[in-house]
């Protein structure tokens, strides 16, 4: 692997500098690069670095069948692997796959009294039962989310720098259309990291090799992956009925009403039978979840339909690897995105808000003349989004913003064309969609 810069790097940095730190649960879906970049970390910044994998070394479950004293923890690994050092204050333990070893999560309350140990966890949402977690280490650990690697992280990846991209921000915030070359270079870059997606071992082979060739087979593999941890991890629910919302996730996201419904992917499927599934698929990192709302007003939490949403997979990539042979080749040697265009772009901008930190809903009126893609806000309004796949009118976005709804103050449209604001909504090339909560928290400041 080339080493690629992660916004994990920082994070990891910031936790280490503050005192009195707790044991750190990264959070997030398999083969993002959670172990690669805090093993990078541990190797980087500590006199000693421990690592435990309790899938690969399943010797290491009994360290906590003592007890969770960290004396008695520490006797125990220092007894499997003698060659490991405890440096105290300059050493970091690795748990690694912690959804094998819930005692684990027991130890942390431990660890985290004691002190002279730094503790950072990993492991696959898939098989994380994180209430049992929650409950043995409240108030003793600090969660991070880690996703596939955003815009951003992929412009770092083609070499591109903070000030550069800096300055994509400075059109943005004035409102200024971006100059021709950046417009059409960075556009370029985008719908490739569209096909390519965020999964670092796909992003490395296409910047590797500065070209497709090989990525598609890394990513399918991803999707057979995802299926074998489904029947390996989901306990307690029916594997079948998760696989079967999994299989029809792309069906769905290519219809025009990309509304997922159970009742159609199934004879007789009902919603009470498939109670859980959505949840967790949601909590292993395989989906985003689009919630409709109920009324097109705040606050936004509690304001939605819980049985109305739409399903976007958590990697465009991926995405993209389900569609059918004939579609990959017309999309990776002519850049076409054919019938799949909305789904793709929808589904971008739904993982790109997810990465910044946004909980996803949409908006469909009764009478379904009305629907806006997604929906957010700012410090003291409700913010519609509404992604065009053209160039044409946002006709519904033009409605929402025409001053008769009153936690609606302005609109965002997402698209193919450069910058812009005519007095409703603003305009932003879809690449800039990853700088969106920035805009919006800092736009009221410069006007």
């Amino acid at each position: 692997m080339i080493g690629l810069r992660r916004k994990i790097d920082r994070i990891l940095s910031d936790w280490k500098r503050e005192t009195g730190r707790k044991p750190l649960i990264v959070k997030g879906a398999r083969q993002i690069g959670k172990t690669y970049s805090i093993s990078k970390f541990g190797r980087e910044n500590y006199a000693s670095f421990i690592s435990i994998n309790f899938i690969l070394q399943p010797e290491y479950l009994k360290i906590f069948s003592d007890g969770f004293d960290v004396n008695r923890i520490v006797k125990n690994i220092s007894f499997i692997n003698p060659d490991f050092r405890f440096v105290e204050g300059d050493t970091l333990i690795l748990f690694d796959e912690l959804q094998e070893c819930p005692s684990c999560a027991t130890s942390l309350k431990s660890f985290a009294i004691d002190g002279r140990y730094d503790v950072i966890c990993s492991g696959s949402l898939m098989g994380l039962n994180y209430k049992e977690i929650e409950s043995n280490a409240v108030g003793y650990k600090t969660d991070v989310d880690m996703f596939s690697l955003d815009f951003e992280e992929f412009l770092w990846a083609k070499g591109y720098s903070e000030a550069q991209i800096e300055s994509l921000f400075e059109y943005m915030i004035s409102v200024r259309p971006l100059g021709q070359v950046e417009y059409t270079t960075i556009s370029d870059i985008f719908k490739d990291y569209m096909v390519v997606g965020g999964m670092p071992a796909v992003v490395d082979k296409y910047i590797s090799q500065g070209n497709f060739s090989g990525t598609l087979q890394l990513q399918r593999q991803l999707l057979l992956d995802y299926r074998e941890d489904i029947t390996k991890y989901a306990k307690g629910l029916d594997k079948a009925k998760i696989l079967n919302v999994y299989d029809h996730i792309s069906t769905f996201l290519a219809k025009e009403n990309k509304r997922f419904q159970i009742s159609k992917i199934g004879k007789n499927a009902r919603n009470r039978d498939y109670v859980g599934v959505i949840d967790w698929l949601s909590l292993a990192g395989i989906v985003n979840v689009c919630y409709s709302l109920l009324q097109p007003e705040l606050p936004l939490k509690g304001n939605y339909n819980p049985d109305m949403y739409k399903l976007y997979y958590q990697d465009t990539g991926l995405l993209v690897a389900a569609l059918d042979d004939e579609a990959q080749d017309d999309l990776r040697k002519n850049k076409n995105l054919g019938t799949y265009k909305g789904a793709l772009y929808e589904n971008i901008v739904g993982d790109m808000l997810r990465k910044q930190g946004y909980s996803l809903y949409y908006y469909r009126n009764e009478k379904s003349t009305v629907e806006l893609d997604f929906m957010v806000r700012d410090a003291d309004s409700l913010v519609p989004l509404e992604v065009k796949a053209s160039d044409a009118t946002p006709r519904s976005l033009v409605k929402m913003t025409d001053g008769r709804i009153t936690d609606i103050h302005y609109g965002v449209k997402l698209c193919g064309s450069n910058i812009g604001f005519n007095g409703q909504f603003y305009t932003f090339p879809y690449f800039l969609t990853f700088m969106l909560r920035r805009f919006l928290a800092e736009r009221n400041v410069v006007s």
